[in-house]
């Protein structure tokens, strides 16, 4: 479906044909991003991998992130963490559920606060969830993916571009993309005071400043990178690792307690594959196959991302014979995909059995699911969110049962969704969560 949104011609793709066309056949034509003004302000003139031109520096930028930040061996590096936060929210989890019988966990609050640790943690050393400093930068990445979300009509009708001024967005953005440039310097200068005094120790896991540092002068890449590019590369972390992940948990979390013989499934298995009171850890989760289902059902129903940022064609391309011109956006609508009747039978139906014998997988080669985008402009950084994903959701229904607040069915789920970068559920899951004894499991 091709629109005008204004000045700019749309095209919107909603079938699995017109999204392997664009992402796989003619890839390269549509891996460039439309010009974005808050793109420009928030990323440092979109020096970010995510909202870049497609270019040299852009493949030198996304080189970095996946040779660099994003390899195998260093996404292994960060495992003592992730386990780590895992099991500071099973703890948190449990201490609130011991208040009382009934005691009602916002599962958004500790899900977003185990995800936005592991990203503090992984991409500049420390977390920020307490005091003034951590409410304050909370709050600015908030703003950021609020703003992210925003529709600005001054890219589609320049002339009406002055009402950015009367309804603040101008001002939002200036204000947000300043403090976060304040608060990035400062994590930056306090690194360099840091790493002047000290050394890491060998073995020790090195942060994405620590490495971004090393490679700022070139001489591992023979690509300079500025310190803008820097800041930026920081900021496309935090947003695309925080949002999405405990979106997608938050998700999976909705849909097994809306359809508890699923629940009950998994826990079966994770409960059967572990025993005893061992902790489950990230070499337990290749056995559990049901788990990896869920995923992927919950990513086709509930996509993080279900339009994802726009590309633009660089040249006349042919489409599905049409003729599309040059500097057309297009939107792949992945939720639309995920529902398709012609690929999914019950598509409206919560099924993770369908993917039980099944190659179908999302990390970009299978166009029927893409939650995280595939081609060149993909999402890197797969591998790290999924196996976060994987050891959390593995723990939640490995230590606890998971019901509906007293005198709550699952018919009163309120599945009114918010709209952002990406799309979560209007109102944060609330749920009681009973400690599960694993002893009586095997009785």
């Amino acid at each position: 479906m091709l629109l005008n949104l204004g000045s700019k011609p749309v095209l919107v793709a909603s079938s699995v044909d017109a999204a392997r066309n664009i992402l796989k056949t003619h890839d390269l034509v549509w891996s460039t991003r439309p010009k974005s003004s808050i793109g420009d302000g928030l990323f440092y003139g979109s020096k970010g991998v995510a909202s870049s031109n497609y270019s040299e520096y852009w493949r030198q930028v996304r080189s970095v992130i996946v040779l660099h930040l994003l390899s195998n061996k260093r996404v292994q590096s960060f495992r003592d963490i992730r386990e780590e936060e895992v099991s500071n929210m099973i703890n948190e989890i449990r201490k609130r559920s011991t208040c009382s019988s009934n005691s009602v966990i916002d599962m958004r609050d500790v899900l977003s606060c185990m995800t936005s640790n592991i990203i503090s943690r992984v991409t500049i050393g420390r977390t920020y969830n307490e005091g003034e400093t951590g409410i304050a930068v909370k709050g600015l990445i908030e703003e950021l993916l609020a703003l992210l979300g925003t529709f600005n009509i001054g890219e589609y009708i320049p002339w009406l571009k002055w009402l950015n001024k009367i309804n603040g967005l101008d001002n939002r953005e200036k204000k947000v993309a300043k403090d976060l440039d304040a608060f990035l310097d400062s994590v930056i200068e306090e690194r360099l005071i840091r790493n002047n005094k000290e050394k890491y120790r060998t073995g020790e896991a090195k942060d994405f400043v620590d490495v971004l540092l090393e490679i700022q002068n070139g001489k591992e890449t023979g690509f300079p990178l500025q310190r803008d590019s820097l800041k930026a590369i920081l900021l496309d972390s935090f947003i695309g690792g925080v949002d999405s992940m405990y979106t997608t948990l938050e998700w999976i979390m909705i849909e097994l307690l809306r359809n508890p013989g699923a629940m009950e499934k998994l826990q079966n298995e994770v409960r059967g594959l572990v025993q005893g009171e061992a902790e489950i850890t990230e070499d337990d989760l290749g056995n559990m196959q049901y788990l990896k289902a869920v995923i992927k059902e919950t990513l086709r129903l509930n996509p993080p991302f279900p339009i994802p940022i726009p590309r633009e064609s660089m040249e006349d391309v042919k489409l599905l014979n049409y003729d599309i011109p040059a500097k057309t956006q297009v939107l792949i609508n992945v939720w639309a995909i995920g529902r398709d009747p012609l690929l999914w039978d019950e598509p409206e139906e919560y099924q993770p059995d369908r993917f039980l014998n099944s190659d179908i997988d999302f990390r970009g080669l299978n166009f029927e699911l893409i939650p995280f985008g595939a081609g060149r402009r993909g999402c890197p950084g797969i591998p790290f969110s999924i196996v976060i994903i994987e050891l959390a959701l593995a723990r939640l229904v490995h230590k606890f049962n998971f019901t509906l607040p007293q005198g709550m069915k699952k018919e009163d789920l309120d599945m009114s969704e918010c709209t952002g970068i990406s799309i979560s559920r209007k109102l944060p899951l609330l749920a009681v969560a009973t400690p599960f004894k694993i002893s009586n499991f095997f009785v």
